[in-house]
């Protein structure tokens, strides 16, 4: 019996095909393709990335690799073979007092532009909250509506616990756009999974890998007068959600190291590797309480 081609051949000899039949019209569509990806490098995604967007640091290792999607105030790396966005950035400034609150929406959708087609329902029953990266409350006050439409895009999300999600995860995200935009007027956030050797997936699509702990990076911009300055957590899954955040606290450089990406490539050497090395929490305001839920 023959056996059929793969997808990828057989794409690639309907190509060929096609452009020998139409050697204009190919090289118009080829043209157009390499002019939007130009619009999107050089232009569309610089103003949502602090430095330059997050690097692997081993390009050989397929545990990094990632797709860059670009969202209506935000922007993340989707890594379709793990079912989760290895990093996803936003930046943070201090809320209007007319910003409308809006309702959170009931359901989460699929990405039209994902390959696994991870759904609301690959985390029915699994014991994990659909926790956001990006997250609800501050992109839809900053971003509207459809900022918030795209923040429950399940390229957004990944499995978190329920005590992280909804007590240490949501304090953090009650201080950046409560306290750390209001003290430094605008802050950038990096933030993601991090995964040890062991591999998990949710028992109702082993397209989604369950992360061991989750990272954010907080990091202002510079002045004439004041050099930047970062905060960053490394937060484990097994957290009973009543520890203080300074438990939680650690450097760039770890969570380079944790997570195999390079941050803030566009930076000089000398900036990058102060920047990045140093843990100082007390110009963040880390101890302030948390209040009640509303997310």
């Amino acid at each position: 019996m023959a056996t059929r081609p793969s997808p990828i051949f057989w794409l690639l000899r309907r190509l060929l095909r096609f452009g020998s039949a139409h050697p204009v019209l190919l090289l118009v569509l080829l043209g157009l393709s390499t002019g939007e990806y130009a619009y999107e490098v050089n232009i569309a995604r610089p103003p949502l990335l602090y430095q330059g967007a997050p690097e692997a640091i081993d390009k050989r290792n397929s545990n990094t690799w990632f797709r860059i999607l670009r969202n209506h105030g935000f922007i993340l790396g989707y890594s379709d073979l793990r079912g989760n966005p290895l990093w996803v950035e936003y930046a943070l400034k201090d809320q209007t007092l007319n910003t409308p609150h809006l309702k959170r929406p009931s359901h989460f959708d699929t990405d039209w532009r994902s390959i696994n087609r991870v759904s609301h329902d690959s985390y029915r029953g699994s014991g994990y909250d659909r926790g956001h990266m990006a997250p609800n409350y501050a992109i839809s006050r900053l971003y509207g509506k459809q900022g918030q439409a795209d923040s429950f895009l399940m390229t957004n999300i990944t499995p978190q616990k329920t005590k992280l999600n909804q007590r240490v995860w949501q304090h953090l995200e009650e201080l950046e756009i409560d306290y750390f935009a209001k003290e430094f007027g605008k802050v950038w956030v990096i933030t993601g999974p991090v995964f040890n050797k062991s591999i998990e997936r949710l028992p109702k699509d082993w397209t989604v890998e369950i992360a061991d702990a989750f990272y954010k990076i907080y990091v202002t911009e510079a002045t004439v007068d004041k050099p930047s300055i970062a905060l960053a957590f490394l937060i484990p899954q097994t957290v009973n959600g009543k520890e203080p955040l300074t438990q939680f606290i650690t450097s760039v450089d770890a969570i380079e190291a944790k997570t195999g990406l390079n941050f803030f490539s566009q930076l000089d050497d000398n900036t990058e590797t102060a920047l990045e090395s140093s843990i100082n929490p007390k110009p963040w305001r880390t101890d302030v309480k948390n209040k009640s839920a509303r997310y």
